[in-house]
This record gives C-alpha cells, sequence and structure tokens, in this order.
C-alpha cells in the first residue's frame, strides 16, 4: 500500500513511522527544506502529561502516558527520563498550591530536596513539585535523527508528488490548514536559546508565575531552551519585544546567572489548536487529517499517529471486503 504524507514535522515523521512499523510503502512530501517552517522546530520536547493535565483534559494525560516508551522505539537513546521540577516564588506559593492540586503524579519537595534535585538552584526556592515519571528530548536532535532513521529503513522524502499516484494520503501540514480546516485557529509560540555555564540543570524546570509561565529545558553544552508565550494570533513574524524581555525576565527568576547569559536564537511558531486544544486524527474523503496538536505536539503526535495508521489500514480492510463483495 503507497501512502503519501503531507508535512515533515512532528506530526508528518511520526505518522510516517507508523505507517512505515505496519507495512506501507511511504513517501513523505514537505515544500520546506529542512525543517523550516515546522512549529515543532521551537518546541521544548517535554513528555510531561502530569505538568499539561494542570491546564488541559484528561485525554492529554491519558493520550500522552505512554509517549516516552513511543518515542524511545522511534529513536532510541534520545528520550531522558529526568522528570519535571516546578517552583515559584515565595510569593507565589499559592500558585504552586493550585497547580498541584489540579493534577496528579508528583511529590512536594522542600529547599533541601530541590537543592539535591538540581543543586544550582539550591538556596532559590523553598517548595517545588516534582514529577518523577515525566521525561523529555531535544526536538531538533529527535526531527533530524526520527527523518535519518526512516530515510535508511526506506521512507522516501520530496518537496512535491502527484497524489493520485498514491492508495492514500495523511495530511500534516499543521498550521498551513489554518482558515481551510474548520475550527482551526493559530496561537502563537515564542521561545529563545540562551547560552551559559554558570547553571546546570538535568530537567525541564517550569517557573510558575501569574502573567508569564516559563519553561527552561537543558539542551547540553550550557545551551537552553526558553519558552513559551501563548498568543492567540497566527502572525507569524519575529520574537517582540515585549514577550522577550517577559522570558528573559522569567529566566532571571529562575537563577540570575541568566542574567550573564548569551541569546543565541529566538524564534516564534504558530501551533495550530482547536477550540479544546486537543488534536484530531479524521478522514474526510480520501485523506486523513492529523492537525491542531497545539502546545502538545512531542507529547501527543505518538498516539495521533497511531490513530491516523488505523484509519489507513482501516480503509485498506473495507476496500478488500468491498471486492469480496463484488466477486
Amino acid at each position: 500500500m503507497r501512502v503519501l504524507v503531507k508535512g515533515a514535522g512532528v506530526a508528518g515523521l511520526a505518522v510516517a513511522h507508523a505507517l512505515h512499523a505496519r507495512g506501507a510503502d511511504v513517501t513523505v512530501v514537505d515544500p520546506n527544506e529542512g525543517f523550516r517552517g515546522a512549529a515543532s522546530w521551537f518546541a521544548g520536547g517535554m513528555l510531561a502529561p502530569w505538568c499539561e493535565r494542570e491546564s488541559a483534559g484528561e485525554a492529554v494525560r491519558s493520550q500522552g502516558l505512554d509517549a516516552a516508551d513511543r518515542w524511545e522505539v522511534m529513536v532510541p537513546g534520545e528520550v531522558r527520563r529526568n522528570g519535571t521540577l516546578v517552583v515559584a516564588p515565595a510569593r507565589d506559593l499559592g500558585e504552586l498550591q493550585r497547580f498541584a492540586s489540579r493534577t496528579t503524579g508528583c511529590e512536594w519537595l522542600d529547599g533541601k530536596a530541590i537543592a539535591g534535585l538540581e543543586p544550582a538552584l539550591a538556596g532559590r526556592f523553598r517548595q517545588g513539585v516534582f514529577f518523577p515519571r515525566e521525561a523529555h528530548l531535544d526536538p531538533r536532535r529527535t526531527l533530524a535523527r526520527l527523518r535519518w532513521r526512516l530515510a535508511t529503513q526506506g521512507v522516501s522524502f520530496f518537496r512535491d508528488a502527484d497524489e493520485g499516484s498514491f492508495d492514500d494520503c495523511v495530511d500534516c501540514t499543521g498550521a498551513a490548514q489554518i482558515g481551510k480546516a474548520g475550527g482551526l485557529r493559530g496561537v502563537r509560540g515564542e521561545m529563545l536559546y540562551l547560552k551559559t555555564w554558570e547553571v546546570d540543570l538535568a530537567r525541564p524546570v517550569r517557573l510558575l508565575h501569574p502573567r508569564i509561565p516559563l519553561y527552561i529545558v537543558p539542551r547540553g553544552d550550557g545551551l537552553f531552551m526558553v519558552g513559551a508565550t501563548m498568543i492567540e494570533t497566527d502572525f507569524d513574524g519575529p520574537v517582540s519585544a515585549r514577550s522577550l524581555m517577559e522570558l528573559l525576565n522569567a529566566a532571571y527568576a529562575l537563577h540570575p546567572a541568566f542574567a550573564d547569559a548569551t541569546v543565541v536564537e529566538t524564534g516564534a511558531g504558530i501551533r495550530p489548536a482547536f477550540a479544546d486544544n486537543f488534536p484530531r486524527a479524521v478522514r474526510d474523503a480520501n485523506t486523513v487529517f492529523v492537525n491542531g496538536l497545539y502546545r502538545h505536539g512531542f507529547l501527543l503526535a505518538p498516539a495521533m499517529a497511531a490513530k491516523a495508521a488505523e484509519l489507513v489500514f482501516g480503509k485498506l480492510q473495507q476496500g478488500s471486503q468491498r471486492e469480496g463483495m463484488v466477486s
């Protein structure tokens, strides 16, 4: 069965992997070179179903529980299972208590325990919440490695292809469908990369703040990804001055050494989202659409890819049944 996958971001590559694993002959097309234009290029890469449950529906947690295991299969060695630490300034202890009350899978830490977990934060926070079963990965390394692995396994990559020559099609073009897919909107996420050798973190750290919640994810070699804004717009221009100041101020609040860090990169991506902020994998005529991953791209892409593969192979089975009836 020949299947065309449109889009080579996190959804497209996860779908290609799921289809190839079930024996399909897969071709991936994307007009952009590399990962330019993919929102997943600017992602945090946090596989954090319990943290995300604080502000998302139960389906996000349940569908993301095995994300780390699925990614380990797709890109062995890329998943870091160090958990997630959530902290807040003493004046915002209420925010931390509210966060913990809205989810599960966590344990409270005092200042000494925080220092034991992250020595760089010693003496900076009186209390924190730790999610030991969560994980993270580096999205850029992961995307590049997954594409390479797929290519070596026989998946073809092109900038364009004749859709009519395939048995089925899966559209994973994300924000390109805004204005075309009903109910799909854009949510702008801005981020930056900082480099400093004065801070060492082993896991993603989330800093709660009433105005600008922040996460910092270590990438190794002194590099940290800092994100992310959530702005209801599909404007895809450069990072705004306000967002840059807020992200930098929040990073400084986590650790003053970030004030002397080098700003290596800033970037913005448009996250496609439906009204309930939960993705869809649905068939419409001859195309399966996977979209609306919002801020849960790496967390939910494996589950959505599995659903897309079921829709593709379900069509194959239905076709076989119809052929049997005719004969």
